[in-house]
């Protein structure tokens, strides 16, 4: 009897060692936090005591999951909760996607390609590519990719640019050796801490600096100029041997500003309301020691230091053959320096207006075509204060233009305006074990929800929204916790998004729905801004009993975005075409709703 009971005591045991784990660390799955900082409770529920408190973009393996909380590990043997909808699921494959796409080498199709503030084309301009011209790839979505440029981060159609398909290695081919001299080929080169667009700035070098290359990692080269290390895009490098007599015979030296302004002021920081420290006066000329959000660190006057607005400087590559010293002008320094292009603009529309004073009220004195460019001389509000041929001061409005150089982009007053620091919260319907609705070909109603809320994520992003997910892949998600992310955030508007089906395969059409009367207007404002993008047949707005709207203290509305039932219309929203249209029209409807309230 003695025997038997142990051999069942042992039996169990092993058993415990070699069956599956149940819960999701098996499966390697985590989360990140996707808010400021989340509380870590010691149960699933608001009534079990903090542990801590988790920050945004910290991840933690998931052990287990119940109802609407998520137990993880939080070090060996210790574990907390953590409600979901504070937090963003993980996988491999999701994970493996971003790394691909990150800092991939791509090059434009066409000239003139527009590169857009956002991934729309109700986005504005902020400049152009030439055709074969490489730019690196920050990260997409389903019809756009984000980019680094000259003139900054910006979005341009996928459509339009093409992947290089050649190896990493091969990615960098102009620059060849290790130990090369490089040459900045844009007007202002930036220098980043680390081989990525979204590193912090360690400085900026100007078109014709040479700098030594110390390493590469796929499209970015680590230079070395003066006292400075850091990573610049091999895309804007012109490679050459290193002779011995380059190496005994030139010197390269800083950034050159130049004062264009008749007084400009130093300040004690880089900031207009900072202490007025010294004054430099039009056509002196300093070394740049550091830039910052377009001001300038230079040594004023011997052993003295302070910030001077960077749009008031023409910049220049320094002469190779001589130190500058401080005070004395690029004339003085060499007769014959190299002078950059100096901060311009570029006008993106024939016949934009060019007027007298800072005003849409002000007189017309120059109607300028599209690629003509002039140099900037200062900045008034939202206009810039431009040079015109004939030596006249005139002024265009800054969001009708591209610019180069250093000086501020002003962003356009309209639309983005209106959404930017709003929160919203989209609520991709459906997800998980609960597919939605199956269309007449097998569609997933789940995934078009998930492929719609992401393009739509995307344009608030770029406008200065706060956006929030409710979900942002495949898992399922309560109807009360999709309510409580709306509450939870303050949401000025929850968008439940939704494909619809009926036995009746010749019905289609779109349909909104709102609850409660303080979320009519926005359901009928999203709504009708939808249609006229998408064309649907639009079956009206009418008061629909979903919990998620219910339920809503916020303003929320439910949109059913056609019918997957219908085999055509089903063929017609799983396009990227629809996917596009659909999401710029509730785009659209919530900048004229908020314009308006």
């Amino acid at each position: 009897m003695h025997k038997k009971f142990s051999f069942i005591i042992l039996f169990i045991f092993l058993l415990g060692i070699f069956l599956p784990q149940s819960n999701s660390m098996a499966a390697n799955k985590t989360i990140t936090i996707s808010t400021d900082a989340v509380n870590v409770r010691s149960g699933p529920g608001l009534s079990y005591p903090l542990i801590k408190q988790a920050k945004r973009g910290e991840t933690y393996p998931i052990v287990k999951e119940k109802g609407d909380w998520i137990e993880i590990e939080l070090s060996f043997a210790k574990t907390g909760w953590v409600v979901n909808w504070l937090v963003t699921k993980n996988d491999s494959k999701t994970a493996k996607i971003t790394s691909t796409n990150r800092n991939t080498a791509a090059k434009a199709k066409t000239s003139q390609l527009r590169v857009r503030s956002g991934p729309g084309s109700n986005f504005q301009i902020i400049g152009f590519l030439n055709k074969g011209q490489e730019v690196s790839i920050l990260d997409q979505n389903e019809n756009w990719y984000k980019i680094s440029s000259p003139f900054g981060e910006g979005w341009v159609s996928k459509e339009f640019l093409e992947i290089k398909t050649s190896n990493l290695e091969n990615s960098t081919d102009s620059i060849s050796k290790i130990g090369e001299i490089g040459t900045v080929k844009s007007s202002i080169l930036n220098v980043r801490k680390e081989p990525t667009a979204s590193s912090k700035l360690v400085g900026k070098l100007a078109k014709g600096t040479k700098v030594t290359i110390l390493s590469k990692e796929n499209i970015w080269v680590k230079v070395k100029y003066l006292n400075i290390i850091g990573w610049v895009s091999a895309s804007y490098l012109d490679t050459q041997q290193r002779t011995t007599s380059e190496t005994n015979n030139k010197m390269t030296t800083g950034i050159i500003g130049t004062v264009t302004a008749e007084s400009l002021s130093v300040r004690a920081r880089s900031s207009t309301k900072s202490e007025i420290i010294g004054t430099v006066s039009k056509n002196q000329s300093f070394t740049i020691i550091e830039e910052k959000n377009n001001w300038a660190k230079i040594e004023y006057k011997t052993g003295s230091f302070g910030w001077v607005a960077g749009w008031y400087l023409e910049k220049s590559a320094a002469n190779t053959k001589e130190n500058i010293t401080n005070h004395q002008t690029a004339k003085e320094t060499s007769g014959q320096a190299q002078i950059a292009a100096k901060d311009s603009i570029t006008i993106l529309q024939d016949g934009t207006n060019i007027r007298e004073l800072p005003s849409t009220q002000s007189g017309v004195v120059h109607r300028a075509n599209k690629g003509e460019r002039f140099s900037v001389t200062g900045v008034k509000n939202d206009w810039y204060e431009i040079k015109l041929n004939n030596g006249k001061k005139a002024y265009v409005a800054g969001w009708l233009v591209s610019t180069s150089g250093s000086i501020p982009r002003i962003e356009k007053s309209g639309a983005e305006g209106y959404i930017k620091n709003k929160i919203i919260v989209i609520d991709p319907g459906h997800g998980g074990g609960d597919g939605g609705t199956i269309g007449a070909s097998g569609t997933l109603e789940k995934n078009l929800t998930l492929r719609t809320a992401k393009l739509l994520y995307d344009k608030l992003k770029a406008a200065g929204a706060k956006v929030y997910l409710t979900r942002n892949n495949d898992s399922y998600i309560s109807l009360q916790s999709r309510v409580s992310k709306a509450h939870a955030y303050n949401a000025d508007a929850f968008i439940s998004l939704h494909y619809d089906s009926n036995e009746d395969r010749s019905v289609r059409g779109s349909t909104g729905f709102y609850y409660h009367n303080y979320q009519k207007a926005l359901a009928q404002q999203l709504y009708s801004s939808m249609i006229r993008k998408t064309n649907l047949n639009s079956r009206g707005v009418a008061i629909g009993n979903y919990h998620v709207i219910r339920e809503n203290k916020q303003k929320a509305v439910l949109i059913e975005l056609g019918f997957i039932s219908n085999p055509e219309e089903e063929m017609t929203v799983k396009s990227s075409r629809f996917q596009e249209n659909a999401a710029s029209g509730i785009y659209d409807g919530l900048t004229k709703y908020f314009k308006e309230n």
